[in-house]
């Protein structure tokens, strides 16, 4: 049995920005766009409603597989339908790493996965600007998880990097959760046929599908294989496989690149007005949010929640201090609100 203290060392782990986010609240802690998928989306799932009478299908998962496939110029067999990137993530521990790195900062997950499961894992922890060292990482280890772009950092590590870190017998593990938000998908690893690459995507921040976990894995069908053993029977609903297979088709994609240039023209209009308030906002940002640091960000999270607005903590990522703070980026209307709660909570702050 796992000794309580090793337990609690763990939970800071899954600590994720849904749970800063109460009922009526200004949401800039969860990192999806917008509170509901599009309306020609919900259109194609409503659809669907008729056929939740019959088991899901092999021909419909088919379906699925080959739209993804042809989205990333690769064959069916290498694509892996998921219950959102996050059951990728659980599903690490069936590859039997010797030793796992994960670098950090970057999402939790993984390696509270591959922890739970007793793998032996080290964290990599990069410093300012948290730019990808291939150096970094032990030779010894035989798995490398890493984000890009990475979350919270909003980082985009170069795709030369990251080929850097592959060697024999190591698998390189690529979260490319906000991939589709990046213009120009830029240093994506998914149309890379490699034995030892496999790509975890999501569908759920673009097209606001949280709560029905769409996502999938790109790799080498061994590796996806290796993956897939024990996994229970039906492991994606029909909601699920129809709405992968919808936002994987070539309009949808499109849509996806258009909002790709918004999310990038109003994550620099955020970047200003932040920085106009004194606030230090990491360099280089690319992903739809943005990494904050400032003295007394904890308290001024509370603040925040006290006039209504959501900000993800960052000291529960590893390498971050209760000195940082994530923000998803918002359009004008709301990152208004944003600056007023921010300049009142910090006017609090200095009169208290």
């Amino acid at each position: 049995m796992r000794a309580l203290p090793e337990l609690a060392a763990l939970s800071p782990l899954r600590h994720h920005g849904d749970a800063e986010v109460g009922d009526g609240m200004v949401d800039f802690a969860v990192n999806v766009q917008g509170t509901a998928p599009p309306e020609w989306l919900r259109t194609r799932l409503a659809a669907s409603l008729g056929s939740l009478g019959t088991y899901p299908t092999e021909k419909a998962d088919r379906a699925a597989r080959e739209m993804v496939a042809r989205r990333h110029c690769r064959s069916p067999e290498e694509v892996l339908l998921l219950a959102g990137g996050a059951e990728g993530f659980a599903m690490l521990p069936r590859l039997k790493p010797r030793l796992a790195a994960v670098v950090h900062p970057s999402f939790t997950e993984p390696e509270w996965a591959l922890r739970e499961a007793d793998i032996e894992t080290v964290q990599v922890l990069l410093p300012e600007p948290y730019r990808l060292d291939p150096d970094c990482v032990p030779d010894e280890a035989d798995m490398v998880v890493v984000g890009n772009p990475t979350n919270p950092t909003s980082v985009l590590h170069e795709r030369d990097a990251l080929l850097a870190l592959r060697r024999p017998g190591r698998v390189l593990v690529v979260d490319e959760a906000f991939a589709d938000a990046i213009t120009g998908e830029e240093h994506s690893l998914a149309s890379a046929s490699l034995p030892d690459v496999l790509v975890l995507r999501s569908l759920t921040k673009t097209w606001a599908l949280a709560g029905l976990r769409c996502g999938y894995a790109l790799g080498h069908p061994d590796l996806l294989a290796r993956l897939t053993r024990g996994r229970a029977h039906w492991p994606l609903g029909t909601l699920q496989i129809e709405a992968i297979t919808a936002c994987s088709e070539p309009a949808a994609v499109d849509a996806a690149a258009a909002k790709a240039m918004t999310i990038a023209a109003d994550r620099a209009s955020m970047t200003d007005r932040l920085r106009s308030l004194g606030i230090d906002v990491a360099a280089g940002a690319r992903a739809p949010f943005l990494l904050l640091r400032m003295p007394g960000a904890a308290d001024l999270r509370i603040r925040l929640r006290t006039q209504g607005v959501a900000v993800r903590r960052g000291d529960t990522f590893p390498g971050l201090t209760t000195d940082h703070l994530r923000v998803a980026v918002r359009g004008r209307e709301q990152v208004d609100i944003l600056v007023d709660a921010l300049a009142k909570a910090r006017a609090e702050g200095e009169s208290a």
